[in-house]
C-alpha cells in the first residue's frame, strides 16, 4: 500500500470512532476552549508514552485508541480554531463532517508535501519518537497559547495540530503493519 492509501485507512478507523462519538455525545467538545484540546491532546499523547516505558496498560484502552484520540482532537483543535469556542452545540453534524474531513485533507496534503521533501524518513523512526514529537508539539503549542498566539520565528497553533495528526498516523501505520507481520508468522 502507498503512503497515501495507508493514511486513508488511518484516518477511515478515525473518522468511523469520531463519527459514532458525535452521535453518542453530540458536539460537546463545542464548548472546549484550544486550551483545553491542547491539554486533552496531552492527556492521550502522555499516556501513551507511559505504557511505552512501563510496558503495561491498567485502564483498558490501548495505544491504537490512544491515537486515534489524538487524531481526532487535534482536528477539534483544527476547527475551534477556526471556528472559535462556542457556549453550546451550535452546529449541526453534517458541517461539522465538512469541517473534519477538510482538517484531515490538510494535514493529508502537508504528509505529502513533507514526504517528499524528507523522503519518507518517518518509516525509519521508531515508533516511542513518533510519541516524542507529538508530545514535543504539545509543548510548542501550549507556550505559542501562552504568548495568545503570537510567534516571531514559528509556525502557528495549526501547523502543530496538523503535525501532531501525522505523527499519530504514523504512530497506526507503524501498528498495523506490525500486526500484517505478526498475523504471517
Amino acid at each position: 500500500m502507498t503512503t497515501n492509501q495507508q493514511f486513508d485507512k488511518v484516518t477511515d478507523l478515525c473518522r468511523e470512532v469520531f463519527t459514532k462519538k458525535l452521535s453518542d455525545y453530540g458536539a460537546a467538545w463545542r464548548i472546549m476552549r484550544p486550551k483545553s484540546v491542547t491539554d486533552q491532546i496531552f492527556i492521550k499523547a502522555n499516556r501513551i508514552r507511559n505504557i511505552e516505558i512501563k510496558g503495561v496498560a491498567l485502564v483498558d484502552e490501548d495505544v491504537q485508541s490512544g491515537l486515534i484520540g489524538i487524531i481526532n482532537y487535534a482536528v477539534i483543535g483544527l476547527i475551534q480554531l477556526e471556528l472559535g469556542f462556542a457556549d453550546a452545540v451550535d452546529l449541526p453534524k453534517e458541517r461539522i463532517m465538512q469541517l473534519y474531513n477538510a482538517s484531515l485533507a490538510k494535514a493529508k496534503d502537508l504528509l505529502a508535501a513533507k514526504n517528499h521533501d524528507y523522503d519518507e524518513a518517518w518509516r525509519s523512526m521508531r515508533p516511542e519518537s513518533y510519541t516524542d514529537m507529538i508530545l514535543m508539539k504539545i509543548y510548542r503549542t501550549k507556550e505559542i497559547e501562552m504568548h495568545d498566539g503570537k510567534t516571531l520565528a514559528s509556525e502557528g497553533i495549526d501547523a502543530n495540530y496538523l503535525d501532531m495528526i501525522n505523527y499519530a498516523v504514523f504512530g497506526l501505520i507503524h501498528l498495523f503493519e506490525k500486526e500484517n507481520i505478526e498475523h504471517r508468522q
